[in-house]
């Protein structure tokens, strides 16, 4: 399992998505729900992003969770977390995590770093680029590029600043 926000997804989840399903028969990357946070896009939107932008790779399959990603882990017989590391901060965090996940349910968690290429990306910098009208279209999959063309277009037809 690859979970995330992926609000949006960037080429560096695309990145880390591709080489873990080289690694597995099956992936599953599940996209967060988290209630308390509005995000850029709805959880359908991102989920349909996600499918568009691994529409190449028969063995990944696109999900949402809510709550512990454990708990999902568990049902869905997930043996394998697969998360991707940008900088040490992100590892400090995710070794945290990945020893949780391990205490509660058994689970294990892979990390792989990004490539040099898109180990700078994250999507609240690709966000806050696109939101100033940035140039993102080499950080993001094109269906992902031309859905931020369209909200920041529509942001601007409601009259809303940036």
């Amino acid at each position: 399992m690859c979970p995330g926000s992926f609000d949006p997804v960037t080429n560096g989840h695309v990145d880390v998505i591709n080489r873990a399903a080289a690694l597995y028969d099956e992936l599953v990357v599940a996209v967060l729900v988290n209630p308390g946070k509005a995000g850029l896009f709805s959880v359908d939107e991102r989920m349909d992003l996600l499918r568009d932008a691994v529409a190449d790779l028969p063995n990944v399959t696109v999900d949402s969770f809510e709550g512990l990603l454990v708990d999902y882990c568990r049902a869905h017989d997930i043996p394998v977390i697969v998360k991707g590391l940008r900088a040490v901060g992100d590892f400090e965090y995710e070794l945290q995590m990945a020893q949780m996940n391990r205490e509660l349910a058994g689970v294990e968690t892979l990390f792989v770093p990004t490539a040099p290429q898109v180990g700078h990306l994250s999507s609240s910098l690709v966000k806050q680029i696109a939101t100033f009208g940035g140039d993102v279209s080499r950080l993001v999959p094109k269906g992902v590029y031309d859905r931020l063309v369209q909200e920041r277009t529509r942001r601007l037809g409601q009259g809303e600043s940036t």
